[in-house]
């Protein structure tokens, strides 16, 4: 290489990249999306999104029961906490579920699915017994257990659908059958309208039209036609229709939907509208905790099927769309389990569940805002009430279960190590114990001569 005047080398000048290239990769917001990209892709983010979503559901939940119920129990001369105690026994309940159905392998779940689908038709069946079941606004849908404790048999026939559905179209996929439509709607179909049918004797057509919902998630996993996902879908419309038009009261709701006055011609429209004067009055951050009107005997089943438009009055705009957020969290994450297994149980499951969740939650938020008819469902977990908070619980549990058990999943788990302290099951029998990183550096520099 030639020399320069002076002797020396020529400096080799580095080349300069475009200016619109360093601001690509130094662009702060492109960052962030390239770091949100990577968290989001990670194989624990649906666990993380599934355990964390449910427990700020449940525990924002557990704080708008108590709010929203305490006019209600007062008026009724009980405890102002009488209504936030009992759902937060429900909770712990639930929380022991959701902890076992967590930890339970897949084959046991498989294993429970017949014995949960009979106990739930037998309750079911008990609830048209005379002296047993009893009535709540209209509904034959309860059982007494004595003192204020009740029971509604069809919350756990929801599960008991997910899981006997999930473990028959696996098993019927293991064994190729499910490319014949008889295969696929028998007994699947049956079952589901004996169900139906057993909750239509009580008069709730809310937990029916949640039951045909698990009925056509569990058929589109399997890989309906459309034609005869069309057919099946016309059937349930028709009957649908004819059970609405022989029934007064639900020709009523129907007459509610967008309704802006008490009375919209012969309908009484008062809890409709009084849910959206609720959420009108909240603004964007609301009254405060605590400070709602409507709950003041305005609104009708303020602390259950109308929990949302009291959250909207005491926590605004945000309020709400935190807890839209939450479930659009937990809805996302039960179909990125769905997708990513290789097991049709896991799959068909996971998919009956968010279906159940998500499908729930679209009728009682809509229902409130005044778009659908009401349909008398709770929010899961966040309204009050433990027969619907007991099987959601451990819904979730099965979820977080099939979240664990991904390869993916299962392996980052594996690598993961504690921060601080020691790692229990590296000095037992295992192997020796292995301390934290900075003690691990300590050691090699000691090794190395350093004192």
């Amino acid at each position: 290489m030639p020399g320069s005047r002076t002797g020396r080398p020529p400096v080799q000048r580095a080349v300069r990249r475009p200016a619109a290239s360093r601001s690509r990769r130094d662009n702060p917001l492109r960052r962030l999306c390239t770091r949100a990209q990577r968290a989001w892709d990670r194989p624990l983010t649906a666990y993380y999104l599934i355990l964390g979503g449910s427990l700020l559901i449940i525990v924002l939940g557990l704080v708008m029961v108590y709010s929203a119920s305490q006019i209600t129990a007062l008026q009724m001369s009980l405890p102002g906490s009488f209504f936030f105690r009992k759902q937060f026994l429900a909770a712990c309940i639930g929380g022991v579920l959701l902890l076992v159905a967590s930890r339970m392998p897949v084959k046991l779940h498989r294993a429970l699915a017949y014995p949960i689908l009979a106990g739930a038709v037998f309750m079911m069946a008990l609830v048209q017994v005379p002296g047993i079941g009893m009535s709540v606004n209209g509904n034959q849908n309860w059982i007494s257990l004595g003192g204020s404790f009740q029971i509604q048999p069809s919350e756990f026939g929801k599960l008991a659908l997910v899981l006997w559905g999930a473990d028959l179209m696996a098993r019927k996929q293991e064994k190729r059958l499910l490319t014949q439509w008889k295969h696929m709607l028998v007994p699947l179909v049956p079952v589901s309208f004996l169900l139906l049918g057993l909750i239509m004797l009580g008069g709730d057509m809310g937990t029916a039209i949640i039951l045909t919902a698990i009925l056509f998630g569990l058929l589109w996993l399997a890989g309906a036609p459309t034609r005869l996902f069309a057919g099946v879908l016309s059937i349930a419309g028709v009957l649908g229709v004819i059970l609405i038009k022989t029934s007064p009261n639900r020709m009523a709701r129907l007459a509610c939907i967008g309704a802006t006055e008490p009375k919209t011609g012969v309908a009484d429209c008062w809890q409709a509208v009084h849910g959206i004067y609720a959420l009108a009055s909240g603004g964007l951050f609301g009254s405060g905790l605590g400070a709602s009107v409507e709950k003041w005997g305005q609104l009708p089943e303020a602390h259950t099927d109308f929990i949302f438009a009291v959250t909207g009055e005491e926590l605004g705009l945000a309020g709400t769309l935190s807890v839209l957020a939450l479930f659009a969290a937990l809805g996302y994450a039960g179909i990125r389990v769905a997708g990513c297994t290789e097991d049709p149980f896991v799959r068909y499951a996971a998919g009956g569940v968010t279906t159940w969740i998500t499908a729930q939650a679209v009728i009682n938020i809509g229902a409130v805002l005044g778009l659908l008819p009401i349909a008398g469902v709770p929010l899961p977990l966040f309204s009050y009430g433990g027969s619907a908070l007991l099987p959601t619980m451990f819904a979730i549990g099965l979820l977080i279960a099939f979240a664990r058990d991904e390869p993916a999943a299962r392996a980052a788990l594996a690598m993961r190590q504690p921060r601080f302290g020691r790692k229990r099951g590296a000095g037992g029998p295992r192997g020796p114990r292995r301390w934290n990183t900075m003690r691990r550096r300590a050691s090699v520099a000691r090794s190395s001569g350093e004192r």
